[in-house]
């Protein structure tokens, strides 16, 4: 019998391939990196003809480092960013890069979506109002920005099911992924003729779509020349990142909180049955559980504010002899343990790409408020580590605010692996906040996902009980009424900025409305 499972993760800079074994230990992991275009302010595309060779050079560096036969391998889950449009003609080729999650381009064709279905319809039939990460928006976008593109299109595909396609030359997804569309029916987990037919959306564009734990395709022959992988091996349906991520993080069970710190900052908490927040700031979604569903909260970026602090400035103000020595975070870090909770009055806004939870609002941007010439690089690097957790506590107080009766709280991701971070977070939230003792991300639950779906594990739920171990415990500490006031005074900042925003949105063409 077959023994092992392979979690495929197309993430935003780069796909994770994880190998593990029957009883739920990863045996090896690989990565391999791919960047990400950005032709326009606040637009982001990726090719997804790299995706591919990036997932074959993986699968290959992998089976080099664990000496594990590929043949071995019962099933493949796959997993990857959200969102993104790939469009395909008829010969399956790319027609155009895909847009992706974090694209910003697409404001006027949600405003049209909101407006044409109607906001209190959109949100009962799919979850979530129209934004410009989701994908319907983007296909409207193309329609009316490169209509010779549109022509062309026959099947349109979510990232990790291009991979899918390549793998099987099916065009498949997951009641999960395909829940971000906004052409989802989220309580009745199918494709929502209502919205195809009133956005005018042909349906056959629409891949075929299924339980997570479902078996969608086939390895091909042509596939497993390039891969080594056996002719005949399983692909199950999956998840987009989030859903997967959530089994790697024990949220499977209702009264369970994920908040991932990635690229992205995600609140994600399992309910069973279909919830949505009739404002529409939280997001509801079919579960890669079967039967379950989940809201979710997102905002755009949280590790991605940090890099972004590292890449402009951090690597500058080193010294060249000393860029080589150590990892670069922990250098970035380090000196901002020493800065007092608050920053000593300095504020984040983690507004960088725009931001969905609670603002929806692609014209958000970056603050630092309250500078003065005090303010070191420590200080500004203290602020942004709070200003996402203040981010995040945004997230967390609608989730308080339906009531779903939250007792745990795991925090995961990049970010978890700071403990300063961690602290910081269990002070603003001003709860206990565990981290989980080991995550391997998305793959790790796509993996499980495999698992369940060709037999080698029972359920999603006992397999989780099973290989997820939590950590060390994070308690709020004395300065969590301290971060009390300069929430209260980070939340009222953006209601004051938001006409600011829209009018310096305007300054620049391309973001004016039309």
């Amino acid at each position: 019998m077959k023994s092992h499972l392979l979690g495929i993760d197309i993430g935003t800079s780069g796909v994770k391939v994880l190998l593990m074994n029957k009883h739920g230990s990863v045996v090896g992991e690989s990565f391999e990196p791919y960047g990400v275009s950005r032709p326009k302010p606040l637009w982001s595309e990726q090719d997804p003809v790299e995706w591919w060779a990036a997932t074959t050079r993986a699968i290959h560096n992998l089976s080099v480092k664990t000496s594990v036969n590929l043949h071995d391998i019962a099933a493949i889950g796959l997993t990857g960013q959200m969102h993104g449009l790939v469009i395909l003609d008829r010969k399956g080729r790319v027609i155009r890069p895909c847009i992706m999650w974090n694209d910003q381009r697409t404001a006027a064709e949600c405003a049209m979506i909101n407006r044409r279905v109607g906001l209190k319809r959109l949100l009962a039939i799919n979850g979530k109002p129209a934004l410009t990460g989701f994908t319907a928006g983007k296909i409207l976008w193309v329609r009316r920005h490169e209509p010779a593109s549109y022509r062309k299109i026959a099947h349109v595909l979510l990232p990790k099911d291009y991979i899918r396609y390549c793998f099987s030359g099916e065009c498949c997804t997951d009641v999960a992924d395909a829940s971000g569309t906004n052409l989802f029916d989220v309580a009745h987990r199918t494709w929502s003729d209502t919205l195809a037919d009133i956005l005018g959306i042909p349906y056959s564009f629409l891949p075929g779509v299924s339980e997570s734990v479902s078996i969608s395709s086939y390895v091909s022959p042509k596939a497993a020349r390039h891969t080594g992988l056996a002719p005949g091996t399983p692909i199950v349906s999956g998840a987009g990142d989030q859903a997967a991520q959530a089994l790697g993080s024990a949220a499977v069970r209702p009264g369970v909180i994920s908040i991932t710190i990635g690229t992205s900052g995600v609140v994600f908490v399992t309910t069973a049955k279909y919830r949505y927040d009739p404002h529409g700031r939280l997001h509801a979604y079919c579960h890669a559980v079967p039967g379950r569903w989940h809201l979710m909260g997102v905002m755009l970026a949280a590790g991605d504010s940090l890099k972004w602090l590292r890449d402009t400035f951090g690597k500058a103000m080193e010294h060249p002899a000393s860029r080589k020595k150590g990892d670069p975070y922990e250098r970035l870090l380090g000196p901002s343990a020493q800065v007092p909770a608050g920053a000593e009055g300095l504020i984040f806004l983690p507004y960088l790409s725009g931001e969905r939870t609670p603002h929806a609002d692609p014209n958000a941007r970056g603050v630092f408020f309250g500078l003065t010439m005090r303010h070191t690089m420590a200080h500004m690097t203290r602020a942004v580590l709070e200003g996402v957790g203040f981010g995040l506590r945004d997230g967390l107080e609608l989730v308080s605010a339906m009531d779903l009766g939250v007792t745990t709280m795991y925090v995961t991701g990049g970010g978890a692996h700071s403990e300063l971070w961690c602290q910081i977070l269990a002070d603003i939230i001003d709860h206990d906040l565990t981290r989980l003792r080991f995550n391997q991300g998305a793959a790790f639950g796509a993996a499980i996902i495999a698992g369940v779906g060709s037999g080698l594990f029972r359920s999603i739920e006992s397999t989780c009980d099973t290989v997820v171990k939590p950590g060390r415990r994070f308690e709020p500490s004395r300065n969590a009424k301290k971060y009390e006031q300069y929430y209260q005074l980070y939340r009222s900042l953006y209601p004051r900025l938001k006409k600011n925003f829209a009018d310096l949105a305007c300054l620049n063409k391309d973001r004016c409305p039309r």
